[in-house]
């Protein structure tokens, strides 16, 4: 029997001491101030990056080991890819955001999530500059955590569909999310980095919609998979747009098509109206 209060109770420690960490870099309070930036298939990596992977993985799998558990980390599986064959496999990005790091935005985030049969059980979402941790476990809803301490989120939205704003990236863009996001019925756009501020936002009420279109490049699992649970925990729905559910550890880390996330009771219409959309773009 999976005890995931003790889980998370360790992965929320985890978390805090890592958001700090990336705190420390972003500040430049580590070192000498230098992100020493290399570009890997012309996606930034930092010393933060990889420093913060290097800190949550050891202090996880000092506490919970490597025969039961997996580990799938944006910048470690190069060196072990494809599917973990173990039943508990966690899913780590430890700077979701690196553009907006790099760029001062603050909007950046770290993620860690642990899947089971493919699917998100627990998830943690870290947003550093806010000082807020937001985690989520499986039928056990989702909590923001503060120095001040914890509230559960529950969302909720009663806005016409023209009404909901969208929360959109700054890159990533291509000429069919443009024509989507043109042709959707809500027109309000606000542009937030990382998928985890994103999700969070939308678990707030500052936004209403997220929609992730994949062209020659997809977000990975470890950018999805734990926004999705504190986003889904929260009573809204992050999907396929045929609303078949997002799944992890699969083979293949990228979640390729078209993913909405949303807080809107009538999803299902949403995704219906982007299909329509999307089918005009390709005649």
């Amino acid at each position: 029997m999976i005890d995931l209060q003790h889980i998370l109770k360790i992965t929320r420690g985890v978390s805090w001491g890592a958001a700090n960490l990336l705190r420390s870099y972003y500040r430049g309070t580590v070192g000498d101030g230098n992100l020493d930036i290399k570009y890997e298939q012309d996606a930034p990596v930092t010393i933060a990056d990889l420093a913060v992977s290097e800190y949550i993985l050891s202090r996880l799998q000092a506490a919970f080991g490597q025969e039961k558990f997996g580990y799938i980390c944006e910048e470690t599986y190069k060196s072990q890819p494809g599917q973990h064959p173990a039943e508990l496999v966690w899913i780590i990005d430890p700077l979701d955001g690196t553009k907006d790091f790099i760029g001062k935005t603050g909007e950046y985030a770290l993620h860690i999530a642990l899947v089971q049969n493919n699917r998100a059980i627990l998830a943690v979402v870290a947003i550093p500059e806010a000082e807020k941790i937001y985690y989520a476990t499986k039928g056990g809803g989702t909590f923001m955590e503060t120095a001040n301490g914890c509230q559960q989120l529950k969302v909720s939205n009663n806005k016409l569909i023209e009404d909901l704003i969208l929360v959109v990236t700054r890159s990533h863009r291509n000429e069919r999310l443009e024509y989507l996001l043109a042709n959707l019925p809500c027109k309000q756009q606000k542009a937030i980095g990382s998928v985890g501020c994103k999700v969070t936002a939308i678990v707030e009420a500052q936004a209403d919609v997220y929609i992730s279109l994949s062209g020659k490049s997809a977000p990975k699992d470890w950018d999805i998979a734990a926004p999705e649970l504190i986003l889904t925990e929260a009573g809204g729905k992050f999907t396929h747009l045929d609303g078949s559910p997002l799944e992890y550890n699969t083979g293949d880390v990228n979640q390729w098509g078209c993913l909405l996330a949303s807080n809107f009771p009538e999803h299902e219409i949403l995704s219906q109206k982007a299909k329509e959309i999307l089918t005009e773009f390709a005649t």
